[in-house]
């Protein structure tokens, strides 16, 4: 071998020994780029930049450009770093930001959209539900145009995330799983205790009572706030039951239709365990867990302390109470029952019943007993283990006793850190599993019926997993659109948080009467308005889980439900209203007519002495306490009494004289 082969092969292995083991100085600077496929104007881009192989206590000066333009130049080491962007630096259009720095680059794409966009999912969705009245439609075209906007305009791109990246995760998360889990299981036992008799069996217990107008009416009143379990089996069931009653007392139609109406959403709407508590849940959980205060909020414990804020449905039941107990009435109400009483008319001349929907299904068999406990006891097991079941997953996660100034106070910090979702669906499984032992046990009905009375309950809320589903997604959709940022930056300086419960009221009142759906309602406004709130009084200076902060919180979810239910009982297209018009065999539009007056007096009253007093600091009780002082006062003194003489029996006219 020759010299110059020699001198070859002695290269050659040098450089081989170089590339096996390279000196430490010369290790590679690696940069990764995470950014948003999508971002609005007039917001920081926010990036994750993750920066490796830099020299050990060396930071590396990087300089982030928007489409060659450099905007930052930060100084990094070696890491996960967030990068902010000023947003200034983003037109709206494609964009490709590129981050460089030690001889190496990395770059991403980012679609940037016009901020205004943002709002607009939402508001066609309300848009669309006033128009089409189908709430079902209205989110999912919301929906599928939030993913348009995220998609750069592609409608085949829009189409395919609107169902893969939005709906579908939606159902995914286990969270959500145990909602409709909960309430698909507390529709199965509704759908038992109806069929074996036991909502049938309160009716009759309490109907005995029923011999004068007086007690009638309360009656009625006591049979919609016992049936807290479901709004639509309340009315069907309260208003077929008590319709005899009062034909046989000269009680109008409408009155019996009113007193239906106002306790059926109303009670089981402020009542903490029902069929709308899974609803309500889902969307408040979904949303505290979008703004990340999930550790300072429980879902359920804070629906549970909205209830003192939600003004319109403790004073509908007020309401109802007072017009029941005095026999007094206002308006188009006292013309109905005047007429009932003095010419024996019960619906109006030209007026037309409505006929009452068949109820075959869940009626209970032919010749079995009608036993109230069959009822009472599968609620009472879920009460009862619902209550357990936050003791003992609260108990675990709360400090020791020892560590708190009262028991009170202990037990306050159990529930807030108790898991609902383990406790809602312990309690459901439970109060199925009791609903058919009764019944097979008593041989009311066999296993087979009790699985069809089951299966009848999970169809009877299908239409609610549906609209929660789509109400989830279109609050992903707002929450990658950043909408309630939007919001707040046009808002913040103008509106006072303390605005913001009486404004939602007024909103969620008007969606829920046009579209005639308070699930609808509550479906499309707590995605947006919850993080509005944060937004702006967090900007206010008021820490999470501050009193005033709560109270914004509370005050703005109650309106949602308030507002939503408040809507549905004045809108003559409401499920409700006709389901009340139905059961009572009541004209509709009489119904409407004569149910408007009193929802619009406490309407008013809810936000003058509730929504605007305790976002300025009121506490709750205090105005409840004097709304229902006001409202007893005002039947008292601005109603009449009709006039009972012409009842036909005399134990009867003594009865209603002496009421």
């Amino acid at each position: 071998m020759g010299p110059a082969a020699r001198r070859f092969g002695a290269l050659f292995l040098l450089l081989a020994v170089a590339w096996c083991f390279p000196p430490a100085s010369a290790a590679a600077t690696e940069i990764e780029l995470e950014a948003p496929a999508a971002w609005p104007t007039g917001l920081p881009l926010e990036l994750t930049v993750l920066l490796s192989g830099a020299p050990a206590g060396e930071p590396v000066a990087l300089e982030v450009a928007v489409d060659g333009e450099v905007v930052a130049s930060p100084v990094l080491g070696d890491g996960e770093h967030a990068v902010e962007l000023p947003a200034t630096a983003l037109g709206a259009g494609e964009r490709m930001v590129t981050v460089r720095g030690g001889g190496v680059a990395a770059e991403a794409g980012v679609w940037v959209f016009a901020a205004w966009l943002s709002i607009l999912p939402p508001l066609i969705a309300i848009g669309l539900a006033f128009v089409s009245k189908d709430v079902l439609v209205s989110l999912f075209v919301g929906i599928f145009s939030g993913a348009l906007f995220l998609a750069a305009w592609n409608p085949l791109t829009a189409f395919a995330r609107s169902i893969d990246s939005f709906i579908a995760p939606a159902l995914a998360d286990a969270d959500h799983a145990a909602i409709l889990i909960f309430s698909c299981l507390l529709g199965g036992m509704v759908g038992v205790i109806s069929r074996n008799g036991g909502t049938r069996g309160i009716v009759e217990r309490l109907s005995r009572y029923a011999a004068t107008p007086r007690r009638t009416q309360l009656a009625t009143w006591a049979l919609g706030v016992v049936m807290f379990f479901d709004d639509y089996a309340n009315t069907l069931i309260v208003g077929s039951t008590m319709r005899p009653l009062t034909d046989r007392l000269r009680i109008s139609r409408e009155k019996l239709a009113y007193i239906v109406d106002s306790t059926a959403a109303p009670v089981a709407s402020v009542v903490p365990i029902s069929t709308w508590i899974g609803f309500e849940i889902g969307l408040i959980s979904a949303a505290f867990g979008q703004l990340g205060i999930e550790g300072d909020y429980n879902a359920y414990g804070a629906l549970v302390a909205s209830i003192a804020y939600r003004f319109y449905p403790v004073f509908a039941l007020v309401l109802g109470f007072t017009i029941a107990f005095s026999c007094r009435d206002l308006g188009p109400m006292l013309k109905a029952e005047r007429r009932a009483s003095d010419k024996g008319r019960l619906v109006a001349e030209g007026d037309t019943p409505l006929a009452l929907a068949a109820t075959d299904a869940l009626a209970p068999p032919a010749g079995k007993p009608l036993r109230a406990r069959n009822a009472l006891l599968p609620i009472a097991t879920v009460v009862a283990v619902t209550l357990a079941g936050l003791y003992v997953t609260g108990a675990a996660a709360a400090a020791e006793r020892a560590a708190h100034p009262s028991t009170f106070a202990w037990l306050r910090e159990v529930f807030e850190k108790s898991n609902s979702f383990s406790a809602l669906l312990w309690a459901s499984l439970a109060g199925v599993l009791v609903a058919v032992g009764l019944a097979v046990g008593q041989r009311i009905l066999t296993v087979r019926e009790s699985m069809q009375a089951m299966v009848e309950g999970f169809r009877s809320m299908l239409l609610a997993f549906v609209v929660l589903l789509l109400a989830w997604s279109i609050g992903a959709v707002c929450e990658q659109l950043h909408t309630a940022d939007f919001v707040v930056g046009l808002t913040h300086g103008v509106l006072s948080p303390h605005l913001v419960p009486v404004l939602v009221f007024l909103a969620s009142a008007g969606i829920s009467f046009a579209t005639g759906t308070s699930w609808g309602t509550m479906a499309i406004l707590m995605p947006l308005v919850i993080p509005v709130v944060h937004g702006l009084a967090t900007g206010e200076g008021h820490a999470v889980g501050s009193t005033a902060y709560t109270t914004f919180l509370l005050g703005t979810i109650s309106s949602v439900l308030a507002g939503s239910v408040w809507g549905d009982h004045c809108s003559p297209i409401s499920d409700t209203t006709i389901l009340s018009s139905m059961a009572s065999g009541c004209d509709h539009l009489a119904h409407v007519r004569t149910q408007l007056p009193y929802a619009l007096a406490i309407g008013v009253l809810g936000m003058l002495v509730g929504d605007l007093p305790t976002a300025y600091g009121l506490p709750a009780w205090v105005s409840l306490l004097v709304g229902s002082t006001l409202i007893v006062a005002g039947v008292l003194w601005l109603g009449r009494r009709s006039d009972w003489r012409g009842l036909p029996a005399a134990t009867d006219r003594r009865s209603g004289a002496s009421s």
